[in-house]
């Protein structure tokens, strides 16, 4: 099924599993843009209460009463065949939309950029929004993550561009048809839904494809996934940055700092002056380049670009500080891939100076722990410790023998603790002043970095 935005403007639109990141994004720009939106989702949650605020009516519990006089049904990949709203809106005859075929028919209306990659979207799909509405510019943007200066993850705007993340997970985003887009890097992962390496990079083939010949492929010349997609593609033009002495924007002069990094920029072979940015880590530098060099190919002007991303504070759930005691840092970050604990290790390492790094890190669905349970292991033995929880499985069954236990096992200065309440427990007691403690995943290991929070203020009770 295939809708115009005017006829989309038209239906009654109900929204299954609104509460995701993705789903309640959507619901957030289809109600600005005067769309009757209705969704339903398991529990109830902040997000939820925000879109009640805007006009969208939220049932709790899935039934295909919900789905009763709606027009259309959107779905989000993590909702199974099997859901009783799918299954009331097939017997009686509601067409149904992914929600990537459903953000499609939004982008088509502005001058899109759909930022993809394996590691990375989420925070350059957010330097590229906050660089242009630094030019003055109001983009709509949809990202998996929260941006802090606005506290939201999806927008309406009023401006002629549109900046969304494109996920590859299953492979979905093929559906977008983008004027831009910016490729970050390109590496096995979801292993649920590509068996091999060469049919992930099937996926971003495909997805190169669909950019308009009259716009632009940005990708990562230091990457080298993402450097052998872009000189593959010839149905756009394509531009590269990164580090190497061949990309068409350059960084050289690196200095890494514990909270921050800024390199020397040359777009061309001319320096357009110092990029700056206020997240460690190189990798956030080459996130800031990849907006920089789309912003320039949208034809915005570099140096508001630059003071657009030298203003960026980060986004939700990335390297993100929740709290600060005694000289003890506590970070949550979303790295679920070994690649991104590497990097995100790395940095933190840079970030405690003389301090040490103690991880809790709860893997995230078992076809992927089984598939990298040695990297795993590898990467987190760089912390000094590491607490390793059971597995977040999300929609997948147990897979027979792999458990969290499967990296810990593997592990030099790592141990498996299933037990939430105990792994706090320990790694508040072994934390000293000056440590950063890092709770690690894509799961719901989030929920225990204010809880360790709330305990170093008791171990250190003089301090309150």
């Amino acid at each position: 099924m295939r809708l115009s935005f005017a006829q989309l403007l038209e239906k009654r639109v109900h929204l299954v599993g609104v509460g995701g990141a993705g789903m309640s994004g959507l619901a957030r720009i289809m109600a600005a843009d005067g769309i009757k939106v209705s969704g339903s989702d398991i529990k109830d949650s902040s997000v939820l209460t925000a879109l009640r605020a805007i006009g969208v009516t939220i049932n709790l519990g899935h039934t295909g009463e919900n789905v009763r006089e709606k027009d259309l049904l959107v779905y989000s990949s993590a909702i199974q065949m099997s859901n009783p709203e799918l299954i009331f809106a097939r017997e009686n005859g509601i067409p149904t939309l992914s929600r990537a075929q459903a953000l499609a028919i939004l982008l088509s209306e502005s001058k899109s950029v759909a930022v993809a990659g394996t590691h990375g979207k989420t925070t350059t799909t957010s330097m590229l929004t906050v660089a242009i509405q630094k030019c003055g510019e109001d983009p709509s943007f949809a990202i998996g993550g929260v941006l802090k200066t606005s506290g939201a993850n999806a927008h309406k705007g009023n401006g002629r561009y549109f900046i969304v993340e494109a996920d590859e997970s299953d492979g979905s985003f093929i559906e977008y048809h983008p004027f831009g887009a910016i490729v970050t890097n390109v590496e096995h992962d979801h292993v649920d839904h590509f068996m091999t390496p060469e049919s992930v990079f099937s996926a971003f083939e495909s997805f190169s494809q669909t950019i308009s010949p009259t716009g632009f492929l940005v990708y990562c010349a230091d990457d080298a996934g993402s450097s052998r997609l872009g000189a593959m593609v010839k149905s756009c033009p394509t531009w590269s940055y990164g580090t190497s002495s061949d990309a068409d924007l350059r960084l050289d002069e690196i200095e890494l700092e514990p909270s921050g990094s800024r390199a020397r920029t040359i777009w061309k072979g001319r320096s357009l002056g110092i990029l700056e940015v206020q997240i460690p880590g190189e990798h956030n530098l080459r996130n800031a380049a990849a907006a920089l060099c789309a912003g320039i190919l949208l034809g915005l002007p570099p140096g508001e670009l630059m003071a657009g991303l030298a203003s960026f504070r980060g986004t939700g759930r990335r390297f993100e500080l929740k709290g600060q005691v005694n000289g003890i840092r506590v970070l949550d970050d979303y790295g679920h891939h070994p690649t991104e604990i590497e990097v995100t290790l790395a940095t933190a390492q840079r970030y405690a100076t003389d301090g040490r790094v103690l991880v809790i890190f709860q893997p995230h669905r078992y076809s992927r722990t089984k598939a990298f349970a040695p990297e795993f292991a590898r990467t987190l033995d760089m912390a000094d410790q590491c607490w390793v929880l059971e597995i977040y499985g999300s929609s997948e069954q147990p897979i027979p023998g792999v458990s969290g236990s499967s990296i810990a096992s593997r592990m030099l200065r790592g141990r498996f603790e299933p037990n939430f309440l105990i792994a706090i427990s320990e790694i508040v007691e072994a934390a000293k002043p000056g440590d950063v403690i890092i709770t690690l995943g894509a799961g719901d290991v989030s929920s225990l970095a204010p809880v360790i929070v709330e305990e170093l203020a008791k171990k250190y009770p003089e301090l309150n």
